[in-house]
């Protein structure tokens, strides 16, 4: 067999194991959530359609997802926003500016971003206690910011460096100021690192569960990933058909955001930031 041929078979071969492993839990989720009986692989059971599950969440009162859902998109939405203005302003200070000692500072910020998120629960809930801001918003999209701050500034580092300061120079030259020339020049030449580091920060933003759980108490600012984890059936029992049903509806606005900006993620993740 040539070379070429096992190359292509082991290539197809491991596209396919990667696409399984990443697909099959959510086609699981799926499955289970269109089923009447979520143990319908036992023996004992079958499969049965249904789209009782998705009715339930959607109007069961107690459920309060819809609330959950506008929590998450709105506090993930405000923090991936303010992280990216923050990060863009320093990104744009590092690689253009002469900072002093703009390497440790961003090793700095790496290490910070290091520090587990349960050393910091108990101080952060106290601050948080003291300014009323429990079960607050801003409860949750200070943290947030905070939280993926560093990630979005050495992502935004790491492409603004790509960018030529030639560039700054002719909007220097023509007049620009250096405000002008970061928003004019610099962040549209940018955009696309920045539609794929600001897509990072509202994923992280979205998927996060302990700061959501302490400094929530309630359906008002509560987010979905604790709304889920907090589904309780009749009794006390596990209600799988909802969870996976409301599971699977969470995940649409990251499907429709991957898929809408994918094309800015590919170029931001793949290319510089000049052609030819």
């Amino acid at each position: 067999m040539k070379e070429q041929t096992i190359k292509f078979l082991l290539t197809v071969a491991g596209s396919l194991f990667m696409l399984t492993f990443c697909l099959a839990p959510f086609v699981y989720m799926v499955v289970v959530s269109c089923s009447s009986n979520p143990h319908f692989l036992s023996a004992a059971s079958s499969f049965s359609f249904t789209l009782k599950n998705y009715h339930a969440i959607l109007t069961t009162p107690s459920l309060h997802f819809l609330d959950y859902l506008q929590n998450s998109l709105i506090v993930s939405a405000l923090s991936a926003v303010f992280s990216i203005l923050i990060a863009g302003l320093a990104a744009y200070a590092f690689t253009r500016l002469k900072v002093p000692g703009k390497l440790l500072i961003l090793l700095l910020v790496l290490a910070v971003s290091l520090f587990p998120q349960i050393s910091l629960i108990s101080c952060l809930f106290k601050l948080m206690a003291e300014l009323g801001w429990v079960n607050t918003y801003a409860a949750l999209i200070l943290p947030y910011i905070a939280w993926t701050l560093p990630l979005c500034v050495w992502i935004l580092v790491s492409y603004f460096a790509q960018i030529p300061q030639d560039l700054d120079n002719a909007g220097l030259i023509d007049g620009c100021s250096r405000w002008q020339v970061m928003y004019k020049i610099v962040f549209p030449v940018a955009a696309p690192g920045i539609f794929s580091t600001a897509l990072l920060a509202f994923i992280f933003a979205f998927n996060e569960f302990m700061f959501a759980l302490m400094l929530t108490t309630d359906y008002q600012a509560r987010t979905i990933p604790v709304g889920i984890a907090l589904f309780q059936g009749l009794h006390g029992q596990t209600p799988w058909g909802n969870i996976m049903a409301a599971s699977s509806l969470s995940a649409l606005p990251l499907v429709l955001l991957s898929l809408v900006f994918q094309r800015h993620i590919i170029q931001g993740l793949t290319r510089g930031a000049l052609k030819g």
